[in-house]
């Protein structure tokens, strides 16, 4: 590529930053996809973007795959690519997308683990008298009682707090804000937090949750602290922070089967993303059936 194209390259990365306001893993993902297609333009002898078309997409995609990348891979590169043309095409460089047309091979859609509700209870059960104990299980009601994700938790201020209203603001993906509701047991758990925490905290940090240095927790930090209440808990399964948030999807999904409401309460701007935790609801009927229908019953 000659050097107006590698322009255009930071020219769209500056958009992402300021405007798209994606997050720093995200725009590094881009990045990386974004490189390998200009490796792959270099060995075409392909100097400027304009004579990219889709039959180089293409072969670009089928390389990937033949070299051992996998359907999501390939499915984020196509991503980057389609985002990258279209910013193209809004600033007067291309007139079409050579990307919109090709589509990766088909991927197994794994489904999230969950915890059933009688493990998430032996997890959440009382914890021991100790101030830091008690901000985990603050921090573990709060995951399963609201759905937030991982970055949503650490990110929260006190400020997002309305314990009175039995809410907490969160700021989402693509700096989008929701409110959502909190539990009676998360509430009660924060409100005993909180007045652990007015001990620890160091002056003017505005974080809910604190270590013990005082300062906001990190998510490393986080994900130890779960994994240790999981062990000692005997829990049977790799838990981490984002097993709260399907866990909350399925049980929310399994009791209402209202998918826009789930949908609303996780976030999510495509319903799509969703719905695979209605293949976990099916998976959940699929076993009350082969247990109660005279016909699915096995013999002993």
């Amino acid at each position: 590529m000659d050097a107006a194209a590698a322009a255009w390259i930071e020219r769209w990365f500056v958009y992402l930053r300021t405007e798209r306001r994606l997050s720093p893993h995200t725009s590094s993902s881009y990045s990386r996809d974004l490189e390998a297609f200009v490796i792959f333009c270099d060995r075409q002898e392909l100097a400027a973007w304009p004579v990219v078309d889709s039959f180089h997409v293409r072969t670009f995609a089928a390389g990937e795959h033949r070299n051992g990348l996998g359907p999501r891979s390939i499915q984020r590169r196509l991503s980057a690519l389609r985002n990258f043309f279209n910013f193209l095409i809004r600033e007067g460089e291309l007139k079409s997308n050579p990307a919109d047309e090709i589509r990766a091979p088909r991927a197994t859609r794994r489904l999230p683990k969950t915890l059933d509700a009688d493990r998430m209870t032996r997890l959440l059960s009382p914890p021991e008298d100790d101030p830091l104990a008690r901000r985990d299980h603050a921090m573990m009601e709060l995951l399963y009682s609201s759905g937030l994700r991982l970055a949503e938790l650490v990110g929260l201020d006190l400020t997002d707090l309305d314990l009175g209203d039995r809410t907490v603001r969160v700021l989402g993906k693509g700096s989008k804000t929701r409110v959502l509701p909190v539990g009676r047991h998360a509430v009660s758990s924060l409100s005993v937090w909180l007045r652990d925490r007015a001990a620890l905290a160091s002056a003017g940090e505005t974080a809910v949750f604190i270590g013990q240095g005082g300062r906001r927790l990190g998510v490393r930090a986080v994900q130890q602290r779960i994994d240790r209440a999981a062990r000692r808990q005997g829990i049977d399964l790799k838990v981490h922070p984002h097993l709260f948030r399907h866990s909350f999807a399925t049980h929310l999904l399994e009791s209402s089967s209202d998918l826009r409401g789930v949908q609303e309460l996780l976030g999510h701007s495509d319903i799509g993303t969703t719905q695979v935790y209605t293949h976990l609801d099916f998976q959940h009927l699929a076993r009350i059936y082969d247990k109660a229908h005279p016909r699915a019953r096995r013999r002993k």
